[in-house]
């Protein structure tokens, strides 16, 4: 079985990004291949990351932070991701761009869509998401 998990982007008090969230991970769990997960960013209230070294380094160790580890569990548990995002200010959310900071290993090699909205319907939002999705070598579609 395949998981794909739904990232709710946002963290903000009225945010927009639940409903295509929602919508998304319905219609996902329609399909009979498909194990769908949220993950709601909200739920997942990680510090800015301030590690010494980058999650890139090999031998890193691991994380002290149980949020953290919570998350990194998650996304290497999935093997693909949809990302609903928010445009910002010509990008995507900090919260989002932190959390995926926080995670290198366990993103590589796996499947990644974008849904956006905002300014310019979020399009800036995902120029920077599939810049940030090569850096940690996923593999990317544009939804």
């Amino acid at each position: 079985m395949t998981t794909i998990s739904v990232i709710i982007g946002s963290t903000r008090q009225g945010r927009f990004s639940e409903k295509p969230a929602h919508w998304i991970l319905e219609e996902l769990r329609r399909r009979e291949a498909i194990d769908a997960r949220l993950l709601d960013l909200r739920d997942l209230p990680m510090p800015f990351f301030d590690q010494p070294v980058p999650p890139a380094m090999p031998g890193r160790s691991p994380y002290d932070n149980d949020v953290v580890k919570k998350w990194t569990s998650e996304i290497a548990k999935s093997d693909g991701f949809v990302f609903v995002t928010p445009e910002y200010n010509y990008g995507t959310s900090a919260v989002l761009k932190n959390a995926i900071d926080w995670v290198y290993p366990e993103w590589n090699r796996k499947a990644a869509a974008f849904v956006s909205y905002g300014g310019a319907m979020g399009v800036r939002a995902v120029q920077q998401l599939r810049e940030t999705a090569v850096a940690v070598q996923m593999a990317k579609s544009m939804t």
